[in-house]
């Protein structure tokens, strides 16, 4: 059932007429993303479609960004920034810009995801802890400027119409030499990892789970992000899983 709007073109409730500021998520079409939306740009970190990220929020300029963010549509454009000579993790959770504004900021990758803020927990000192919601990716357009010191975009989603449906249950991949292939990698890596809540995951949700929790570089966060089918995105994964051989990592994560 889709939604109605009223007079004013605030979306109706189906149940009673108290109008909906924004749509229920299930209920979103592409018309709903807006045109131009500030970017949290974040090195390795990756949120895909129908994905929860949790993001502890600290520097001013992106507790301004999840303020404007609660005073509309409550998205976000998460992005990498692609690699950038004598760039140091100094901003966000991982880091991506400069913080102090005086070098030019690190060129972006073309292709993101917008988020929506579904849960908010406001702490005594500012800031903030927040959950994102992944709607669909979106390809950048140009950059718009900075908004109280967070960079702003103009966007297009029209690419990715596929996000905003439910994923497809029925996915032509190998899943147990997908589990197998990701036991050797948590083996090698030193990880402990939750199976039975892995196995007990159906296909949709695992193949938005595991590419988003894996220690992967910004260039295989990135290569993740862009599958174009989530048969893709397993065969991705499962190359990148056999492929590793690198030592853990050592920096920052989600919260």
């Amino acid at each position: 059932m889709t939604s109605r709007h009223d007079r004013m073109g605030y979306v109706v409730g189906h149940d009673d007429d108290i109008p909906r500021r924004i749509p229920l998520i299930q209920d979103m079409t592409l018309a709903d993303f807006p045109a131009e939306i500030g970017l949290f740009p974040l090195d390795e970190v990756m949120l895909l479609p129908h994905g929860k990220l949790p993001l502890n929020v600290f520097e001013p300029r992106y507790v301004a960004l999840v303020e404007d963010a609660m005073r509309g549509e409550r998205m976000i454009g998460m992005i990498q920034p692609r690699d950038w000579p004598g760039m140091e993790s100094v901003a966000g959770v991982s880091g991506s810009d400069v913080a102090d504004g005086s070098e030019d900021p690190p060129e972006l990758y073309s292709i993101g995801c917008v988020g929506r803020i579904t849960s908010m927990t406001e702490r005594a000192d500012g800031t903030y802890g927040i959950t994102l919601t992944g709607l669909a990716r979106f390809r950048l357009l140009r950059e718009a400027g900075v908004r109280r010191g967070y960079r702003v975009a103009r966007i297009d989603v029209s690419g990715f119409a596929a996000d905003v449906t439910d994923p497809d249950e029925d996915v032509a991949y190998d899943r147990e030499r997908l589990l197998e292939s990701l036991r050797r990698f948590c083996a090698r890596q030193g990880l402990n990892t939750q199976w039975d809540a892995l196995y007990e995951m159906d296909d949709a949700t695992l193949l938005v789970t595991l590419p988003m929790i894996c220690p992967f570089a910004k260039a295989e966060k990135q290569a993740l992000l862009e599958s174009a089918t989530l048969a893709e995105r397993a065969h991705t994964l499962r190359t990148l899983l056999d492929m590793a051989g690198h030592e853990p990592d050592e920096g920052a994560s989600p919260s």
